[in-house]
């Protein structure tokens, strides 16, 4: 598939979700540059490596995570290329085994449903009830991919943004953990 990199948001929102749109004011009023490009959805990492190479980034796996009381709630970014162990983060974070977030939590508190999960969503969680972790080997990339809370776009952004911008902004103070 042909893929066309555009700087910015689309030019025409017609069809376009909310939350998606929501994302690139966010983006614009920070005044973080950003590269999208719009394609199929995409619900896995192999589905994502057509659009890495058209970005030429890797995309960042982003996992919806939860502990077993289904009390605490995490949102994981990590190099797509990464196997998640539970045991290797939950000693980081002080948690018991970690478990999958349900599509119910996911969409309550990120208003993301599965396949799109990303950073952006934290933007959505105003009483801050998910906690940001990051593994460390992801601020070694001079940029990083994620969709911008819909899996039929994905953007490139510059990790400086991310971390000093984007983050910052949403108020979610991340872990930052060796995985």
């Amino acid at each position: 598939m042909d893929y066309i990199v555009h700087l910015g948001r689309p030019k025409d929102s017609t069809g376009r979700l909310d939350k998606e749109l929501r994302t690139y004011d966010l983006l614009d009023s920070l005044g973080i540059e950003y590269h999208r490009v719009d394609h199929e959805p995409l619900e896995t990492m192999e589905a994502c490596k057509g659009v890495d190479e058209v970005l030429e980034v890797e995309m960042c796996k982003n996992l919806f995570l939860c502990n077993a009381q289904k009390t605490r709630f995490y949102l994981l970014l990590m190099p797509g290329d990464k196997k998640f162990k539970t045991k290797d983060i939950s000693k980081q974070i002080g948690s018991a085994r970690l478990s999958f977030g349900s599509y119910e939590d996911m969409e309550r508190l990120l208003d993301i449903t599965p396949g799109s999960v990303s950073v952006t969503g934290l933007m959505n969680d105003a009483e801050n009830q998910v906690q940001l972790i990051i593994d460390e080997d992801l601020l070694k990339q001079p940029y990083l991919a994620c969709h911008p809370c819909i899996n039929t776009s994905s953007i490139r952004l510059k990790t400086e943004d991310l971390l000093m911008k984007l983050i910052p902004s949403i108020e979610h103070e991340p872990i930052f953990v060796r995985l």
